[in-house]
């Protein structure tokens, strides 16, 4: 049935499609039928199209609630400061820590476990990427590397989206669009170094992108002589 007259519309029909996809996510079992979304302590990782990793964080309010946050552009830190974009995040991956169910938020012993699960996995991730980088505005304080639980990671793109959303002319206006957002943030606030930093990775990023496809198009480039109107 179409929407009646000043009836309020929901959510586009591809970001509806996208929050679905991230709901069956979350609501994956374990091996022991626990939804990993509901673990109320864990780290979580982004990927995006290219199988980059772009961004680690961590939680101990619920994986859900945390990630739910960054990918429907409600307020989080790295959302406001134009460091993060959710359109870039393709796949997530995340390690639940059941382990500390039950545990108090202020618990120094189960916040220490989670800091460490999360430097285990940032030094994880910036092995494999190709910048050597993500896009955390700080760096995550060092800590001993611990084992992780299993991990679980899955695209949040449906079929028919990914396609048209990893087109690199797409990603290319939505990078540069970041990049003057940050730029921006940064030309009229006093702020970290490690911002600087995100910004210089964006820009590498966004180089890496539009030099590949300019390389995939440059033989249709036409040669103007001289005198010649493009």
């Amino acid at each position: 049935m179409p929407p009646q007259e000043n009836e309020p519309l929901g959510a586009p029909q591809d970001v509806a499609a996208i929050r679905l996809q991230i709901r069956a996510f979350l609501d994956t079992p374990d091996a022991s039928g626990r939804k990993i979304g509901k673990a109320k302590w864990g780290v979580y990782a982004f990927y995006d199209y290219d199988g980059e990793p772009i961004y680690v964080g961590q939680t101990n309010e619920m994986l859900q609630v945390r990630i739910g946050r960054h990918l429907t552009n409600q307020r989080t830190d790295a959302v406001a400061m134009n460091v993060l974009d959710p359109f870039e995040v393709a796949e997530i991956e995340v390690w639940p820590l059941w382990e500390l169910e039950g545990r108090d938020k202020k618990d120094h012993e189960a916040k220490r476990r989670l800091n460490a699960a999360e430097y285990t996995v940032f030094q994880r991730v910036l092995s494999e990427s190709s910048f050597g980088a993500v896009l955390n505005e700080g760096d995550i304080a060092p800590t001993d590397l611990l084992e992780l639980p299993r991990s679980v990671r899955s695209r949040i793109i449906p079929e028919g989206l990914y396609e048209q959303r990893k087109h690199p002319d797409v990603r290319i206006a939505r990078r540069a669009t970041t990049i003057a957002a940050l730029a921006r943030v940064i030309s009229e606030r006093k702020v970290s170094k490690g911002l600087r930093r995100t910004l210089m990775t964006q820009a590498r990023r966004l180089e890496r992108l539009a030099t590949q496809r300019h390389d995939e198009i440059s033989g249709g480039v036409p040669i103007v002589e001289p005198g010649e109107e493009v």
